[in-house]
């Protein structure tokens, strides 16, 4: 699996905090994000289950990241409430108006913190996501059409990452994933702190989104295992 990340025990206002398996949640978001390559994301909408791979992730660590839709410039707004914790929780918002974007909720309360999921590997359910993305492909690469494919919506914001009907489940026997897999590379779709080297992938995943034109890819092993703004 990905490298085991430091993560601290939640305490006092982080009582609400992950447990279990989704403990590790809890962690900085540049820590969490390529762990979570490889795990499963379900929802279970109208009775129709569908699932699919991690395979792309984006850090959005906290307040000082400009790119962050909490960064300190904008501060707490009811668009980004739930990016506030417990951790473990969904952050869902609508991009540019148009499309549902879904993030992980990391660290602890309080400390604005989130992974921006950008590619799923579909699993479960495939042809409940062509029906929901009118037949088009790719179904899930890119954070609006996964969303599209699982049939994610703002009613989700908030929702814990533990329970029905949209879950975060580890993965399967033979999804982990080896740290050798893990590129990572400056965040796609922003003007800010874009460089920052907090996209994470793995290498030669088809359901992978395109990168940006004479972007640099980058492994994450060596020595650069932690990777600031």
């Amino acid at each position: 699996m990905a490298q085991e990340a430091d993560v601290p025990s939640p305490t006092g206002e982080d009582a609400a905090a992950p447990s279990g398996e989704l403990a590790w949640l809890a962690g900085d978001a540049r820590q969490v994000a390529p762990r979570l390559l490889g795990w499963r994301l379900e929802s279970v909408l109208d009775g129709v289950p569908t699932s699919g791979r991690i395979v792309e992730t984006e850090a959005y660590p906290g307040p000082f990241d400009e790119a962050s839709h909490a960064a300190a410039r904008i501060g707490r707004t009811s668009r980004n409430a739930s990016m506030f914790g417990p951790a473990g929780t969904a952050y869902v918002y609508r991009s540019y108006g148009m499309h549902w974007c879904v993030n992980v909720v990391t660290h602890g309360l309080h400390e604005p913190s989130a992974v921006l999921i950008r590619a799923l590997e579909p699993l479960e359910g495939v042809r409940a996501m062509e029906r929901r993305r009118g037949g088009r492909y790719p179904l899930a690469s890119g954070p609006g059409r996964l969303c599209q494919a699982l049939g994610l919506h703002g009613g989700l914001d908030g929702h814990p990452l533990s329970q029905p009907p949209l879950r975060l489940l580890p993965p399967l026997s033979d999804g982990r994933v080896s740290r050798a897999e893990v590129l990572y590379s400056g965040r796609v779709g922003v003007t800010r702190a874009r460089d920052a080297l907090l996209r994470f992938f793995l290498e030669d995943n088809p359901h992978v989104s395109p990168p940006r034109r004479g972007e640099r890819m980058r492994p994450a092993s060596g020595p650069r295992r932690k990777l600031p703004l």
